[in-house]
């Protein structure tokens, strides 16, 4: 059984790591607004590129271009999204199941964060390229990703890249999606839940689009800024996620820890109590003994 001295040492240890727990709760307070903020402002761009592109693509029938081009899957990248630090619930742990998933024979992996690098070094698999981006990422990271994908699909080196990064649905949830980023398919199905709600102008069809010099040249240019931009995209959700995860992480944390104080205290005095109790029952019964 504890003794009184041991519980107070737990207490003072529980206290100290709910300071703790508290400070990165508002540290990441702090961060999840900002990131949320600049996830939910991609959004609109990145809905009408993908209503536009699905528009002219469609326009364009003769059009086709290198990142088009579908192939049988012998050999397939994944783009890995992670954090680059943990206490951020089961948002990792979510991630590298999903992961762990694709074979790892014909899997070769880019990774974006380092604890996506370090699961794949941890199961010795196919490594490509290893990349960081900060907490605001910036679109030269994205695009230095994106790049080294298209690189890799237009060598023939592999012949399909998926991305697997978290979706930023709102604070208390978040989800693990894989998409599709090469070959490039039916532009309009390429993000499914950046959807052209409001731009029904352009789904109605029978737009007539000029390009100069010619839609080969416009549409081979907008091709790679599309994916990069995709990219981009993917990585404010995916930051986002974090955020808003270990926000809640840590504010779980923190109420445990004051819920532990409160369980130690009230036996901290309940046996405090038994103790005093025990002294007072021993003066009584000495007294009784000497008369």
């Amino acid at each position: 059984m504890p003794s009184t001295r041991d519980i107070r040492r737990r207490i003072k240890s529980v206290k100290n790591t709910a300071q703790i727990t508290k400070a990165m709760q508002m540290v990441a307070s702090s961060k999840m607004r900002r990131a949320q903020a600049e996830a939910l402002a991609g959004r609109p761009y990145a809905t009408l590129m993908n209503a536009v592109l699905a528009e002219v693509s469609a326009g364009a029938a003769e059009f086709s271009h290198p990142l088009m081009e579908k192939r049988e899957i012998r050999k397939r990248a994944l783009i890995l999204v992670t954090t680059d630090k943990g206490l951020c619930g089961a948002l990792n742990s979510n991630l590298l199941r999903e992961a762990g998933r694709f074979d790892q024979e014909t899997t070769v992996f880019i990774t974006a964060g380092r604890k996506g690098s370090q699961f794949v070094a941890r199961t010795r698999r196919s490594m490509a390229a290893e990349f960081t981006y900060k907490d605001s990422p910036e679109f030269a990271e994205a695009r230095a990703i994106s790049k080294f994908a298209q690189e890799l699909f237009l060598k023939g080196e592999v012949d399909h890249v998926d991305v697997l990064f978290t979706n930023f649905i709102n604070t208390l949830s978040q989800k693990s999606e894989v998409r599709t980023l090469l070959p490039l398919g039916e532009l309009s199905a390429l993000n499914p839940d950046l959807t052209s709600e409001g731009h029904s102008d352009l789904q109605a069809g029978g737009k007539e689009f000029l390009f100069e010099p010619n839609a080969a040249t416009v549409l081979g240019n907008l091709l790679p800024h599309y994916l990069n931009y995709q990219m981009f995209q993917f990585l404010h959700e995916a930051k986002a996620s974090e955020q808003s995860a270990r926000m809640v992480a840590m504010k779980n944390a923190t109420d445990n820890a004051k819920q532990i104080i409160k369980d130690l205290t009230l036996e901290y005095n309940k046996l405090r109590q038994a103790n005093i109790t025990k002294e007072l029952l021993e003066i009584t019964t000495a007294q009784m003994a000497m008369g």
